[in-house]
């Protein structure tokens, strides 16, 4: 399965990082791979959505996603997070400081997806 794709909502292109499932140390290899696709899109030009429903997380994992939200935030128009209650909001919080950006999350991906739409 491809866990960076893109899909169609709303006749709207929408860049789908599928976390699902992941284990930490695939969250970690994933997370690497993000930014070199964010980068071919103009800078604030991009929507993404990242599922990390019933993801995995460790220290060295959340920092590869920290990172990556880091470097994508230059091409993002918006961006929505899915999250199970799988990773606390102290980690969360670390994430919106160390990338400097606001990601909003919801409990399911078409919550999120309408909301990119919107």
């Amino acid at each position: 399965m491809d866990r960076i794709r893109y899909i169609t909502h709303r006749e709207q292109k929408i860049l789908l990082l599928d976390f699902t499932d992941c284990t930490a140390e695939e969250v970690a290899r994933i997370s690497d791979q993000v930014p070199d696709t964010v980068k071919q899109h103009p800078l604030e030009s991009l929507m993404l959505l990242a599922d990390f429903s019933r993801a995995q997380f460790s220290r060295e994992s959340l920092e590869h996603v920290k990172i990556a939200a880091a470097l994508n935030q230059p091409h993002l128009k918006r961006s929505a997070w899915v999250l199970t209650e799988n990773l606390p909001k102290a980690l969360y919080d670390s994430v919106l400081s160390f990338s400097a950006r606001e990601i909003p999350t919801f409990a399911t991906q078409e919550e999120a997806l309408e909301y990119l739409v919107s």
